[in-house]
């Protein structure tokens, strides 16, 4: 329940203050300050509230559970991120269109697989850095042909990011001590 809470909390601060331009200092000379809107970067929030779904005091010893646990992990996994997912779209559309929350969603995705990677590849409590690391470069590198946050919601290539992403994160998720043993052991 808190998961929902702070994503839908993420989205209402999207609708509210989204189109408000965060001014960030450039990489170019002489203190010039370049602004970003805040609801291109918010999906990252939601994303890494989710990856947090993965994480309890017991979540070393879940992934070493039994398959029925770990459909009801994948079950729950996904059931959360597509009510996020509805949420968020179906906020974002009312507040820009629905071409703003389709692009909201495509982050969301993309940063998610990212989180996911990093949870795998860092531990549950650095689940943000992969995720954090990509925006830096999408906030002083911006309205390029693979920042997704900005490029069009029908773009091929953004999807095709967000597919390859959130398949490696969820691959990756999946990689738990006992499968990677029972693959070994074929």
């Amino acid at each position: 329940m808190a998961i929902l809470a702070a994503t839908f909390a993420v989205v209402l601060l999207s609708a509210l203050f989204g189109g408000t331009h965060i001014a960030l200092p450039s990489i170019g000379s002489g203190g010039v300050t370049t602004g970003v809107p805040f609801r291109r970067e918010l999906p990252l929030l939601s994303a890494v509230f989710l990856t947090a779904a993965f994480n309890s005091a017991m979540s070393t010893h879940e992934e070493m559970g039994a398959s029925a646990m770990h459909r009801y992990r994948r079950r729950y996994g996904i059931g959360l991120t597509l009510t996020v997912c509805a949420f968020s779209f179906g906020i974002e559309t009312f507040a820009v269109g629905p071409e703003g929350g389709t692009v909201f969603i495509r982050s969301l995705l993309i940063w998610f697989g990212l989180a996911q990677l990093s949870m795998r590849l860092l531990g549950h409590q650095l689940a943000w850095v992969l995720p954090l690391a990509s925006a830096f470069s999408l906030i002083w590198y911006p309205q390029s042909w693979w920042d997704w946050t900005s490029n069009s919601f029908t773009d091929l290539f953004s999807w095709i990011v967000a597919a390859v992403t959130l398949s490696s994160g969820v691959a990756a998720n999946a990689a738990t001590p006992w499968r990677r043993k029972s693959l070994l052991r074929r």
